[in-house]
């Protein structure tokens, strides 16, 4: 059967229709009936009959979820996922099965697949199973950041989800702050897309990257001859933003003579280009995003008081990615999909030592340090598995053992569960030795054992008290 012309299938939801779910079902009541249904929640569903037909189209679709049968005319479900592993990527799969196949489908989830159901099951089952897993890759928001996705798994970034979803169609300021790399810029894009205003410009200002004696002309912009070389009319980002969102980031870097203009683009909603008298009607939303103290600056004068309470008028704080370890996965999944996608790369994963690794580090450069690592990794593995040495390159591990004769077939690229389990324990040591502060007895009674045992573990896997920092 061709894929489906989803033409004639209604799509109210259109906030997930980004969203590819590819399924492979020779049940014509059965196949008929889950693409209908996905297409009403809002995915892009494609229907493959035969595994014949899927090895043939997965050339030109990369889906973000794969639902297969285990049962199919040409092939069992279990050759397919083998033949299709390579270009499969990040993207989760979810086998559906037989009460009689239930061990086939458990050896395919050990395989790598993620899910599998028991035929008959609930619709309303199905889409939360895929949705839970589409969440965990990070399908649903990162790094596409579509409204109709999450911002993270983290209670934190529920929380500012929830928050800005509340306020997406209200025109009051919004002020984000958080550390570089937090992810302000897409905060502010979540609830642009989220808003009414969501077909309108967004118009995003980096304003520590303009010289300071440009930054009035790039903002406002500027009449013909209103100074050397201003040789014809140049509209600014506040009148190019038009009815959409202007996105000020790191809006602490404004001059204080620029600030004073902002300040009238706020109250009055109206501004002037440079060397005009006709004052222009400010009709965007106003975003602003900082990684300073704006209220230490106000107290030393390089911040305007007035303005502070004016763009502050709803505070969007963003968390450190060190204090939401919940998104690290997720964000680590979502960005290897982005990656594969456009680097053409053959990649199955993560090693479970550089997933634990990387839940263990602290990201001085959170989601920005994350998304580089990922992309260095995919770019550069020679493998189906990224390990430890890609994804953190500065501090590699050593080795396990030289294989014996029994295991000489085992894959090197994927890690011995020795070697996992070694990691794993250093790195949770290491993670509590941080929260403990360096103190070995509260770090023991932290971790639920004696000082003695954990200093035998700190030597054994070569971890000292003076390391946890790095």
């Amino acid at each position: 059967m061709p894929q489906l012309d989803m033409s004639v299938i209604a799509r109210p939801m259109a906030s997930r229709t980004a969203l590819t779910i590819a399924v492979v079902e020779d049940d014509p009541i059965m196949g008929e009936s889950l693409v209908q249904r996905l297409s009403l929640e809002g995915y892009r569903p494609v229907w493959w009959t035969t595994g014949a037909e899927a090895l043939a189209g997965m050339r030109g679709v990369r889906p973000d979820l794969l639902v297969c049968d285990i049962r199919l005319p040409d092939m069992c479900g279990e050759e397919l996922f083998h033949a299709l592993a390579p270009s499969l990527g990040g993207t989760p799969v979810v086998f559906v099965t037989g009460f009689g196949d239930i061990g086939q489908a458990v050896r395919l989830v050990r395989a790598g697949a993620d899910d599998y159901l028991t035929k008959p099951f609930a619709v309303d089952v199905f889409l939360e199973r895929i949705g839970g897993l589409l969440r965990g890759r990070g399908r649903a928001g990162a790094p596409g950041d579509a409204p109709g996705g999450t911002l993270g798994c983290a209670p934190s970034m529920r929380h500012v989800e929830r928050l800005l979803r509340r306020v997406a169609d209200i025109d009051s300021t919004l002020l984000i702050t958080g550390e570089s790399g937090v992810g302000k810029e897409v905060a502010a894009r979540f609830v642009h897309q989220a808003s009414v205003r969501a077909t309108q410009p967004f118009m995003a200002v980096n304003c520590a990257a303009i010289p300071s004696e440009l930054i009035d002309s790039e903002l406002f912009g500027h009449e013909k001859g209103a100074f050397t070389g201003a040789h014809a009319m140049h509209r600014g980002y506040a009148e190019r933003a038009g009815n959409g969102v202007l996105f000020l980031d790191e809006v602490g870097e404004l001059p204080l003579l620029v600030q004073a203009k902002l300040l009238r683009l706020v109250q009055e909603r109206v501004f002037f280009r440079v060397g005009g008298e006709k004052p222009l009607t400010f009709n965007a939303r106003l975003v602003c995003a900082t990684n300073a103290d704006l209220e230490a600056r106000v107290q030393d004068g390089r911040f305007r008081c007035d303005l502070y309470f004016r763009i502050n008028v709803i505070p969007v704080p963003i968390p450190a990615l060190r204090d939401r370890r919940d998104d690290v996965l997720p964000l680590l999944r979502g960005y290897l999909k982005h990656y594969v996608d456009r680097l053409g790369a053959s990649v199955r994963g993560f090693a479970p030592a550089a997933e634990a690794r990387a839940l263990a580090h602290d990201w001085p450069g959170n989601v920005r340090e994350l998304r580089n690592r990922v992309e260095r990794a995919v770019a550069l593995v020679d493998g189906p598995w990224i390990g430890v040495d890609l994804l953190f390159p500065e501090r590699l591990f050593p080795e396990s053992g030289a294989p014996s004769a029994a295991n000489d077939w085992r894959d090197p690229s994927w890690p011995a569960l020795a070697f996992v389990r070694d990691e794993v324990e250093r790195e949770h040591i290491a993670a509590t030795l941080r929260q403990a502060e360096g103190q070995l007895s509260k770090a023991a009674a932290l971790l639920g054992i004696g000082r003695t045992t954990l200093w035998e573990k700190m030597r054994r896997l070569g971890l000292a008290v003076k390391e946890v920092d790095a």
